[in-house]
């Protein structure tokens, strides 16, 4: 496979490390070039911290986890819970594209549990599209192509059947290590919902592993449209 640009695009600076962390990680050792975005800043996650400091606190655990495996990363720093698929909004997402100009996208699916999720899901299937319009003009230039987008699985699992599996067996230590990064997380997540997000993660990743064959895995399903396919496997 050719060198290829890899744009994860996530709600909350943790969520592409949870779903497709070790699917980044191989797209890596592979010698592609990996952005990981986020568009909310993780603002409301925690009972102790205030939001103006968590937002810096989940910054910093990002960037930190994006080091791992060379990735860049990038974010709109919006607020939790403040996410809507309008025209502006749909810009800014725009751009991210433009500027990083992928070959291809791995985002939320439609259905997961939460509207940040599922109105990323929207805004990067319409954004990625309109990149590709010249006369859609915003601050940057316009891609050369409609990048080919893939959603990742859901937290859990819960309501999404994978298409395409990627065996991330040996890139699951790094996965779990930029999980941990997200150490606010790991304790908001404890504190609010009594989950125990490694656990879940590994859980996860060793039930997709059993679907198809390999300790452990991850799990996607392509946009489906016209302009999106091609005729190779992008997924490493």
């Amino acid at each position: 496979m050719e060198e290829l640009i890899v744009m994860g695009v996530g709600a909350h600076p943790d969520d592409l490390e949870i779903l497709c962390g070790g699917t980044l990680a191989r797209y890596a050792d592979l010698g592609h070039k990996v952005f990981m975005a986020h568009l909310l800043n993780g603002d409301k996650g925690h009972y102790e911290i205030d939001s103006q400091e968590l937002a810096g606190v989940r910054k910093t655990e990002a960037d930190e986890a994006g080091r791992i495996i060379g990735a860049e990363v990038v974010s709109l720093d919006l607020p939790d819970g403040e996410l809507f698929s309008d025209l502006e909004t749909r810009k800014l997402v725009m751009d991210l594209i433009r500027e990083a100009r992928p070959d291809v996208i791995i985002t939320h699916a439609p259905g997961d549990y939460c509207s940040d999720h599922t109105v990323t899901s929207e805004l990067v299937c319409s954004a990625s599209f309109f990149s590709a319009a010249p006369l859609f003009r915003t601050r940057k230039e316009a891609h050369d192509k409609i990048p080919p987008v893939f959603f990742m699985d859901t937290v859990a699992g819960m309501g999404f059947l994978p298409a395409q599996y990627v065996d991330i067996s040996q890139t699951f230590q790094k996965k779990m290590e930029m999980v941990r990064q997200h150490r606010s997380q790991l304790k908001w997540l404890k504190d609010h919902d009594n989950i125990d997000m490694l656990e879940l993660a590994e859980t996860t990743a060793r039930f997709r592993g059993f679907q198809c064959g390999v300790q452990y895995a991850e799990g996607f399903r392509q946009y489906e449209v016209w302009a999106r396919e091609v005729a190779m496997r992008l997924l490493p």
